[in-house]
C-alpha cells in the first residue's frame, strides 16, 4: 500500500515542480524543487517535512474538480502515516492506534488506572506525600522498562526511517538550522509568515502555530521537571514531595498548563479542519493522541492541587496510568510525528547546506 501512495505522491509532486506556484510556503517546495527525479525515500523525506498547513492547496489551480486532481497534503499525510507503519519496530502494533484509537486509549489508560489502585490500595508503604500510597521503587519498577523499550523501538523505526531517507552523517551546523526550525516551527507559518490554512480554508491564521508551541513548550517543561526531580532525588538525597518554590513545580506546574491548553486547542482545531485534507483513516487516532497528553496534564494538574488530601489516592493511579499509556504508545501513535519531524528537518538541513 506504501508503493502505491508513493506513485501517487510522485505523480502530483511532478505537477507541483512544473508550476512551481508554492515555492515559498514551506520547506516542502524548495526540497522538491531542488529534484528532477524523485526516488521513494525522497517521497517520503517530503512528506514528513509537510506539516499539513494546507496553504498549498487552496492557492492550487489543479485541486479537484480539476482533471489533475492534486491534493498534496492528503497525498502527502497518507504516505506520512503508512511510512510510520512500514518502519514501526515491531510492524503492525501501529495499527491498532488508527482503527480505533480513542477507545482503545481511554480502555489502556482506565485498566492501567484500575490497576494501579489496586496497587495503591495495598499497605502504606511508610513514605510521604504520593509516596505513601505508592513507594519510590515500585514506581521505578514499573515505568522505567515501559518508558526504555518504547524508546529501543523508537530508535529501531528512526533508524529504518533515516536509511530509506538515504541519511548520513550531520554536521553541527545541520543540528543548529534543524533545531532553530523545529522550535520556530516555520513551516507553520505560511509562505507569507501570516500563518497556516488548517481550520479555516483559505483564511490565513498563527493559531495552530501558537498552539503547537504551547503544546511543544509545555510538554519540554514537564519532562524537564522529571528530570529535575530525578537529579534531587538521586543527586542530592532530596525526595518528594516539592513545595510550590522548587525547581520541579516551577517547571512543571507553568508546563502543565501550558500542554493543558495546547492539546485542547489542537483538539477544537482538528474538529474544524477539512479531513479530506489529511488522512481520514488517522483522524481517531491523532485525536487519541492529543487527547492523552491533555489527560496527562490535566491529571498532574489535578493530583498536585490535591495534595495533602484524600483524593490523592485516586487521582494517583489515573494519573500514572494516563502517563504509562503514552509512554507504552509513543512508538505507534501521533507521539512519534515530532521525532519523525525532526529527523526530516535535520536531513533538510543537511542537503540545504550542501547545495549552498
Amino acid at each position: 500500500m506504501l508503493s502505491e501512495l508513493v506513485d501517487e505522491a510522485r505523480r502530483q509532486i511532478r505537477i507541483c515542480n512544473v508550476c512551481r506556484y508554492c515555492e515559498g510556503f514551506c520547506a516542502v517546495f524548495p526540497a522538491i524543487h531542488r529534484q528532477r527525479a524523485f526516488a521513494d525515500g525522497d517521497i517520503v523525506q517530503f512528506a514528513n517535512l509537510c506539516h499539513n498547513c494546507r496553504g498549498c492547496y487552496y492557492a492550487c489551480q489543479y485541486v479537484p474538480p480539476h482533471e489533475f486532481e492534486v491534493n498534496l497534503p492528503r497525498v502527502l499525510a497518507e504516505v506520512q502515516q503508512r511510512s510510520w507503519k512500514e518502519f514501526a519496530w515491531p510492524r503492525g502494533v501501529s495499527e491498532l492506534f488508527d482503527r480505533s484509537g480513542v477507545v482503545m486509549s481511554i480502555i489502556v489508560a482506565l485498566s492501567v488506572a484500575f490497576l494501579f489502585g489496586i496497587t495503591a490500595a495495598l499497605p502504606a508503604s511508610g513514605g510521604e506525600g504520593f509516596y505513601a500510597y505508592m513507594s519510590h521503587g515500585l514506581m521505578v519498577a514499573i515505568f522505567m522498562p515501559s518508558f526504555l523499550l518504547p524508546l529501543l523501538a523508537l530508535g529501531v523505526s528512526l533508524r529504518r526511517y533515516w536509511n530509506a531517507i538515504g541519511g548520513g552523517a550531520l554536521t553541527w551546523r545541520n543540528v543548529l538550522a534543524a533545531t532553530r526550525s523545529l522550535g520556530h516551527m516555520d513551516n507553520l507559518s505560511g509562505g507569507n509568515g501570516e500563518g497556516c490554512n488548517f481550520e479555516d480554508q483559505d483564511r490565513n491564521s498563527s493559531v495552530r502555530r501558537r498552539l503547537h508551541h504551547l503544546a511543544l513548550y509545555g510538554f519540554l517543561l514537564c519532562f524537564a521537571s522529571t528530570c529535575s526531580g530525578t537529579v534531587l532525588h538521586y543527586g542530592f538525597g532530596i525526595e518528594a514531595p516539592y513545595g510550590l518554590f522548587s525547581i520541579p513545580k516551577i517547571l512543571g506546574v507553568p508546563g502543565g498548563l501550558m500542554l493543558c491548553a495546547g492539546t485542547a486547542g489542537l483538539a477544537w482545531l482538528k474538529t474544524r479542519a477539512d479531513r479530506k485534507l489529511g488522512a481520514p483513516s488517522a483522524w481517531g487516532g491523532e485525536m487519541a493522541f492529543i487527547l492523552l497528553l491533555f489527560s496527562v496534564s490535566a491529571s498532574g494538574l489535578a493530583l498536585y492541587a490535591a495534595t495533602g488530601g484524600e483524593a490523592v489516592g485516586i487521582l494517583l493511579p489515573v494519573h500514572l496510568g494516563f502517563v504509562f499509556t503514552l509512554f507504552l504508545a509513543t512508538p505507534y501513535s501521533k507521539m512519534v510525528h515530532g521525532f519523525y519531524r525532526a529527523a526530516a528537518l535535520l536531513h533538510n538541513a543537511k542537503l540545504v547546506a550542501a547545495q549552498n
